[in-house]
């Protein structure tokens, strides 16, 4: 079960989450890794600091009380090590996991990228396109999660820097490419990443920040509209909903 903080989140009595709230846990996020990057030998450059993955922490806090204000037990949610099964592998840890009543709530997997861009960006790609579809695999294979297909979530943070705002990247391939890339830059492709792992369904939910700190303070934009915190809530309600809807037939 994941310990949940007990910051009030946004108006009270008012749904969602709001732009207090996320800035609250961005700032989280630049103080928590920061201090991993301190206690690390090398300063965080051989990714440590990213592994630790501590850094994430009250983001997915704040994801998990969407998931209570919605109407989930806080003992439905389940942070440390929470393993699914898989087809082609036999499981997979993720990040957050909801389970009520023997049905999978929801599955989310909270990752970032800071510096070293162009090393990691493809296997960003292939590690969350690999895990939903291992994950849908074994539903549709052998309905590993019962009747209730699974709901999965992925949620990403991004520092943004030269490196992820330059365009043009090369698209050179041996066969031609989407001509949807050209002239994107790291940034625009991430968000390209999102954008369509929600409209094909890879996953069913998505949310997306770009972030920096600067000598003026830290600051975060959400640049794709179908993956912003306030839609990420909004899709959390409507399968809490659904969810309990299939409860109250049982």
């Amino acid at each position: 079960m994941i310990a949940i903080e007990t910051h009030e989140v946004g108006p009270r009595g008012t749904p969602g989450v709001h732009r207090e709230d996320v800035q609250r846990v961005v700032e989280a996020f630049w103080t928590t890794r920061g201090a991993q990057e301190a206690a690390l030998d090398d300063q965080g450059r051989a990714g440590g600091s990213a592994r630790a993955n501590g850094h994430m922490s009250a983001i997915t806090k704040l994801v998990a009380q969407e998931f209570i204000k919605a109407g989930i037990p806080e003992t439905c949610i389940i942070e440390r090590q929470p393993y699914l099964p898989g087809y082609y592998r036999v499981r997979k840890q993720w990040d957050l996991v909801v389970v009520c009543d023997e049905i999978l709530v929801a599955a989310i997997e909270f990752k970032s990228q800071v510096g070293s861009v162009g090393k990691n960006i493809n296997n960003r790609f292939e590690e969350a396109l690999g895990t939903a579809t291992d994950t849908h695999a074994a539903q549709t294979k052998n309905e590993a999660f019962g009747q209730v297909p699974p709901w999965l979530g992925y949620v990403f943070v991004l520092q943004e820097t030269s490196e992820t705002e330059q365009e043009n990247r090369s698209v050179r391939a041996l066969f031609p490419t989407d001509p949807a890339f050209k002239g994107m830059s790291y940034n625009q492709r991430y968000q390209e990443m999102v954008k369509r792992f929600i409209g094909d369904g890879v996953y069913q939910a998505g949310w997306f920040m770009a972030t920096k700190r600067t000598e003026e303070g830290i600051t975060y934009t959400e640049p794709l509209a179908t993956a912003t915190a306030e839609a990420f809530g909004v899709q959390i309600r409507g399968r809490v909903e659904y969810v309990n809807a299939v409860r109250r037939a049982r």
